[in-house]
């Protein structure tokens, strides 16, 4: 069998185990040479697949995946290997950069598919893999493109390609690091210099200064010495004006006493006074009291027939609800719109019971969310009509104000329908959706007023639970509409 083997400086490139001869120093720099290694021995047929000793660089690594990476889109279903099917509806870049971990064990293990990764190599360089291949590698040829091609050929004494690119990628950090070193090394240099430079002036100005510093001291010294003998006499004058103020603390104490025994007589006046005064007060209070009882059931009188007559005649209330100032769109001018609902777990089947037992109660409604959760194969306008017919009757019963709320942004055709008593529906205005619109209904209302959001959406139980209202599941609902 013939070998063709390229010696390169001191390496020596041979196939498998043979045996060659040792670089020809006569040669030629760049040449190839033929050696017969003699017949293939069974031995040669037979020998063992040829690894590497660690794992590959991470340049050579990069390369490979990205090759494999390219490989995927183009590839037939079939032909790509089971645990990289998923992967090959990505992009490329993603590919290579997401799924390298799962790409590179196939490319050790699958021959077929590491042969076909090859493939955008030799097409974008066949020359350097026709080289890898028989052996013969250009001097100039990048290593990392080489060590790739000879990963994914596998042609005779591929290791030693591979070892190759990686010597020649730490030689590279190596070479870079050093450069970084130098330039540090000059910078500090120059930095040095700099700093003897402007040594000397700062020794020259610390010397001013410390001149300067001599001349203040002395100054001071001067002035320490007036200062002691100022000090000396202020302390003969405080002296002699402590004297005089114990003469007055004397004299002020004497007064401080007269004037205490008037205090106390002034504040017996005083006390008498005010007995007096309180007497004529509790006398006229007590005649002004008849006449507020007097007035007051009067006052009861007159409510108990307002509220009799406003029963009798079935009057309704002319005061305005917090809720009736929120915006809101006519329904007729309104179109249908689907949207998903949401169910969420039942905690407390009689949560609801207990909330619309609290005085002055406003429940408000997701109604699409109500309607997709109970019976959202109904169309629309058969789930609108429900669930307000039925929210009609729970008002009855409870005596509750009752509001609910629908998307009405994008619906196809106008909606009429006429709302029961004490019930309240509201479209959403376009460009608003009913979350939005719940939530400034729950914000219109005042602080302590108990508040009943009922939806599964747990955005709006949050929003309604920050904005202090009590969310409820729309299955609690049904519930009790069920039973009504």
């Amino acid at each position: 069998m013939r070998t063709l083997v390229r010696l390169r400086s001191a390496d020596a490139w041979k196939v498998g185990k043979n045996p060659v001869c040792a670089p020809d120093r006569n040669r030629e720099p760049g040449r190839s040479t033929i050696i017969d290694s003699g017949p293939e021995t069974p031995e040669v047929s037979q020998r063992a697949p040829e690894r590497l000793d660690g794992p590959l660089p991470e340049a050579v690594r990069q390369r490979v995946v990205e090759a494999a990476a390219e490989l995927l889109g183009t590839l037939a279903t079939e032909e790509i290997p089971a645990s990289l099917r998923p992967f090959a509806r990505w992009e490329r870049r993603h590919r290579a950069k997401r799924a390298g971990r799962h790409i590179a064990p196939v490319l050790e293990q699958d021959p077929v598919f590491r042969e076909k990764a090859a493939g955008p190599l030799r097409a974008a360089e066949p020359e350097l893999v026709e080289a890898v291949a028989s052996g013969t590698v250009p001097p100039a040829a990048d290593p990392v493109t080489v060590a790739a091609v000879a990963y994914l050929l596998r042609p005779p004494g591929w290791p030693r390609l591979v070892e190759t690119a990686r010597r020649e990628l730490e030689r590279s950090a190596s070479a870079a690091e050093d450069a970084a070193y130098e330039r540090r090394i000059a910078a500090l240099q120059r930095e040095l210099a700099e700093a003897r430079a402007g040594r000397a002036g700062e020794l020259e100005r610390l010397r001013a200064e410390l001149r300067k510093a001599k001349a203040e001291i002395s100054e001071l010294r001067r002035k320490l010495h007036e200062e002691r003998a100022a000090v000396k006499a202020a302390r003969q004058r405080a002296e002699s004006l402590a004297a005089e103020l114990e003469q007055q603390r004397a004299a002020a104490r004497e007064a401080g006493a007269a004037a205490d025994k008037e205090l106390r007589r002034l504040r017996s006046k005083l006390a008498q006074a005010e007995a007096a005064h309180e007497s004529s007060r509790r006398a006229a209070r007590e005649g002004r009291n008849v006449d507020d009882v007097r007035l007051r059931m009067l006052l009861d009188t007159l409510v108990d027939a307002a509220l009799g007559v406003r029963r009798e005649l079935a009057l309704p209330s002319t005061i305005g609800r917090p809720a009736d100032s929120v915006g809101s769109v006519e329904p007729e001018l309104l179109a249908h719109r689907a949207l998903p609902g949401r169910s969420l777990s039942d905690q407390d089947p009689k949560l609801l019971d207990r909330l619309l037992t609290l005085p002055q109660v406003h429940l408000i409604v997701d109604g699409y969310n109500v309607t997709k959760t109970g019976y959202g194969d109904l169309p629309l306008a058969d789930q609108r009509n429900r669930l307000v017919s039925g929210l009609g009757g729970l008002a009855a019963q409870t005596g509750a104000e009752v509001t609910c709320v629908f998307d009405g942004a994008e619906l196809d055709a106008p909606v009429k329908m006429a709302a029961p008593r004490g019930v309240r529906v509201c479209f959403s205005a376009p460009g608003q959706t009913a979350d939005e619109l719940i939530g400034e209904l729950v914000r219109a209302e005042p602080p302590g007023r108990p508040v009943i959001v009922v939806s599964s959406d747990r955005e709006v139980a949050d929003a309604a639970r920050r904005a202090e209202a009590r969310p409820a599941s729309a299955a609690l609902l049904l519930r009790r509409l069920g039973r009504g």
